[in-house]
């Protein structure tokens, strides 16, 4: 026997656009409470609920609520990542730079990023989404969407923030580190180059997923020279700025350290979210997997931004993450004597859900 809720989900696809606008407004909140409700019918509720991101702004931006929340289950996931011609309609909404719910199919987008099958963006040709980006591959819109349009630049209805979270999962991937690694034919330009600049972003959640996938494409220890040279990528100021608060260092503690760390202002403010820290922590880590990375390393004065980081920070896995780091930088290479010990320290990722 059909009960009222089951009724109502049935009007999804009712032919009434305000029937339809009702029927999304009510079902917003059970996504979260009884996701089950539309997985009868093999997904039937889900199917319509992807035809729905294409009707009028405000019925979509219900359905996007809705399929976010409900992309938490496997099945639903799994359902929505493997269906190519909505991950198209995805891409199209994202990338049109007069789309009002741009930020919620990013959100939605972000959260399919949990799927290992979101490797087909890799693949995946479309036309040129002009003025947004002139690439014609899935990946490479994305990017300039996020790198272009933050805080409004591109869309003045959304800001892209949540694209970081799908750059994130993608760089767990070894098709993704190789893409963030790689320079791109139709810009010339390594992707995560374009990431670092925004390590120190007013959004969190930019910062965030940021932070994660520069860690993740530190994995690629091939890519270290890379990564380290002043030359090149140049990731270690936009690594280490995020660490450092307004605290003063000396003379000669400063005459070696990168040109972008000296003589910070007064009230220059260190990352507010500890987990952003200590992932930056773990990239310098990851980096000093070669002997190169170490060296560069303790070239650059690196130990008194970590100690400063250690006093200054009450946050159990930063300052676990900063001792490593420096058991690291100041242990014995092989044949050499042992370096100055410098005075002891002090003792002292997500699916998005709408509700």
């Amino acid at each position: 026997m059909k009960t009222e809720l089951d009724e109502l989900v049935e009007f999804l696809h009712h032919g009434n656009t305000q029937i339809r606008q009702i029927a999304c407004e009510n079902l917003v909140g059970y996504s979260a409470s009884k996701p089950e409700i539309f997985k009868r019918h093999q997904l039937l509720p889900i199917r319509d609920l992807k035809l729905l991101v294409r009707d009028y702004t405000p019925i979509a931006s219900n359905v996007l609520t809705i399929l976010i929340n409900l992309s938490a289950d496997e099945e639903v996931l799994d359902n929505l990542v493997s269906d190519d011609a909505f991950l198209e309609t995805l891409i199209l909404k994202v990338t049109n730079n007069k789309e009002r719910n741009a930020d919620g199919f990013s959100m939605l987008l972000a959260n399919l990023g949990k799927s290992e099958k979101i490797t087909r963006l890799f693949t995946l040709k479309r036309r040129a989404a002009e003025p947004v980006s002139s690439s014609t591959y899935a990946v490479d819109q994305l990017m300039d969407c996020f790198v272009r349009g933050a805080e409004s630049g591109l869309n003045q209805h959304a800001n892209y923030d949540y694209l970081s979270y799908i750059f994130a999962d993608l760089s767990k991937l070894k098709e993704g580190r190789s893409y963030f690694t790689s320079r791109q034919d139709y810009d010339g330009v390594v992707p995560v180059t374009k990431l670092a600049v925004f390590t120190e972003h007013k959004s969190e959640v930019r910062r965030r997923g940021v932070a994660s996938t520069i860690k993740n494409v530190a994995f690629e220890i091939p890519f270290h020279p890379t990564l380290i040279s002043e030359n090149e990528a140049n990731l270690l100021p936009y690594i280490l700025l995020p660490i450092m608060g307004p605290e003063e260092y000396t003379e000669e503690e400063m005459v070696d350290m990168l040109p972008d760390l000296q003589l910070l202002p007064p009230d220059k403010q260190r990352e507010s979210d500890c987990g952003i820290i200590a992932t930056h922590i773990e990239t310098l880590l990851l980096l000093t997997t070669t002997r190169e990375g170490r060296d560069r390393l303790r070239a650059i004065n690196v130990y008194p931004v970590i100690r400063e980081c250690h006093i200054h920070v009450d946050d159990d896995d930063v300052r676990e993450a900063c001792d490593r780091l420096v058991q690291v930088l100041m242990r014995d290479e092989e044949g050499e004597e042992k370096p100055t010990v410098p005075p002891e320290q002090d003792d002292d990722q997500k699916v998005v859900e709408l509700f």
